[in-house]
This record gives C-alpha cells, sequence and structure tokens, in this order.
C-alpha cells in the first residue's frame, strides 16, 4: 500500500498508556513463598518465548532488506503472540524494515484494538493479516510483501512459476494464484478473500500485487518467503533470453518433493532453522540492535 493512507476508524485505546503501578511494599505472608517461586517459573517460559518471537520477527523484517525483499515503509509480516491465538506482533507503521527492533512490536487483537506497544497500524496489515491468522491454521506466521521477482510473476497472464528448476519444486502443488485484483484492501471481506484464496496452501500469488506467504515459524516462513523470490527470479532470467523454458517431468518433479521432505533435517535440526540461524548471526555482527 502507497505510503501516507490514512488509518481507519478504530476502537479507542489504540495507543496504550503505561499501566499504573502500586509502589507500596507488600508482606510476604510465611508459606507463601514457594507458591511465588512456582508462580514465578510459570511466567517466565511464556516471557521467554514472547522475547524470542519478537527477535526472531525483528530479524525477518531486517533479512528482508539485506535480500531486497522490501518496499519501502510498506508490506507487513506478523507473527502470533506466543500463548495467544487471537493476537498477533505487528511492526508501528512508519518504521523501515531496516530499523525494526523486537522491543517496539504492536501486539493487535484480533477484535481490532491494541494490547501492546505503542504506534499506528496500517490499514492494510489489519485487513489482510488479521483475517489470514485466523482463517488458515498454518498462518503462525504470515509475511507479505512485493518483492520484485515473484511480483514480476504476478503481473504476467500466467503468472504460475514453473517446476522449471530445483528451488521451484518446494513449491510443488503448494501455491495458489488469486486470480483476482480488487485495489487496496481496506476492508476485513478483502482479507478474508485472500484467506480463502490461500487454501491451505503455504504461498498465495496475489495477481498484479505481489505474494503471501505464510508458516509455522518464522524461520520457516521465511524460508518460504526467500526461496520463492530465487525460484522467481530463475524464472525471470530465463525468460528473458526468449528461450523456452524445460520443465522438469511430473514424475522426477513428484520424487524430488519426497527426497525434499526426507532430507528435510539435517543432523536433526530443521534445515529452515539452521538457515535462519545462520541469517541471525551475520545480524548479530553487522546489526545486533535488532534483537533490543
Amino acid at each position: 500500500m502507497p505510503a501516507g493512507m490514512g488509518l481507519c476508524a478504530r476502537p479507542a485505546g489504540l495507543y496504550l498508556s503505561p499501566s499504573a503501578h502500586n509502589d507500596e511494599p507488600n508482606e510476604i505472608v510465611p508459606g507463601e513463598q514457594a507458591a511465588m517461586n512456582a508462580n514465578v517459573l510459570s511466567v517466565s517460559a511464556p516471557a521467554e518465548a514472547a522475547r524470542r518471537a519478537k527477535i526472531d520477527l525483528a530479524a525477518c523484517h531486517r533479512l528482508a532488506v539485506r535480500f531486497g525483499l522490501n518496499e519501502g515503509i510498506d508490506n507487513h509480516l506478523t507473527l502470533l503472540v506466543p500463548g495467544f491465538a487471537d493476537r498477533f506482533y505487528l511492526a508501528p507503521f512508519g518504521l523501515h524494515w531496516s530499523e525494526v527492533r523486537a522491543g517496539e512490536f504492536l501486539e493487535v487483537g484480533f477484535d481490532g484494538r491494541l494490547h501492546g506497544g505503542r504506534g499506528p497500524v496500517e490499514d492494510t496489515a489489519l485487513y489482510i493479516h488479521l483475517p489470514v491468522h485466523r482463517l488458515e491454521p498454518r498462518a503462525h506466521c504470515v509475511l507479505h510483501t512485493h518483492m520484485p521477482y515473484a511480483t514480476a510473476l504476478c503481473m504476467l497472464e500466467n503468472p504460475r512459476l514453473e517446476m522449471a528448476v530445483q528451488s521451484a519444486l518446494t513449491f510443488y502443488d503448494d501455491i495458489s494464484y488469486d486470480a483476482d485484483y480488487n485495489g487496496l484492501a481496506f476492508s476485513e471481506a478483502e482479507g478474508e478473500r485472500l484467506a480463502h484464496a490461500l487454501g491451505g496452501k503455504s504461498v498465495l500469488m496475489m495477481r498484479n500485487h505481489g505474494v503471501l506467504v505464510v508458516g509455522a515459524t518464522v524461520p520457516q516462513a521465511f524460508e518460504r518467503l526467500y526461496f520463492l523470490e530465487r525460484a522467481c527470479q530463475a524464472q525471470v532470467l530465463a525468460l528473458s533470453t526468449g528461450r523456452a523454458l524445460r520443465p522438469i517431468p511430473d514424475a522426477v518433479a513428484r520424487a524430488t518433493v519426497e527426497q525434499f521432505h526426507t532430507g528435510a533435517a539435517v543432523g536433526g535440526l530443521d534445515r529452515a532453522d539452521l538457515h535462519f540461524a545462520a541469517l541471525k548471526r551475520l545480524l548479530d555482527r553487522s546489526e545486533p540492535d535488532y534483537a533490543t
């Protein structure tokens, strides 16, 4: 969505004020210390999960910039808040993805209200991501970009990613194609239409628009986004020669997909997790503030 579009009218509370604190000391009643310790342990695990989730999502923004997947301050990358099925993390609108930090995310509820953080919620972020998170079981992480090569395919009469290169085979039978462009997503109905168009796949190629990628985790979703763009890039470059593509025979494609599934883990660790950890190490060396 172009910068400068106004925000939709939303319930009061878009900007949250700090909670009031009671500074008076509380006396600990003898015998309650064990219960308090147990409570601290029960709280620390969700807090740590939330911290790690926000660090991963911040890294996702920074890495998208590094690989040229972003477009200005537009598009959105979101993640369900750990422990909640009805809230997601979203960067405040106006930040360039190269400056997004883990501590800045908003918590946006499926009720359309802001439950944590401060900052503006851009219209299409709400109306695309909320319905996709709500309606698609795989959509713990939802990445919407206008990355150049995948978007270039979406501009064509035939936008299909052809099974003509090995990297494309990871998307075999896992891409949906939205046949209609209806303008800016300024209604929840449009987001619901996109969620239904996704149809249980991990990728939606959005005609005349861009792409939507979902995953169970940030590493899994980013892996899909990264290799989708690489496969689309290879196809666009191949087509630019003016020569015909040579598709991989379907039987070979299906067998290779099974090989991908067999080799999804190396040394007991998921390939997507290994890749994302390596990319985060790049950030740790060059722009470690993403994790703050």
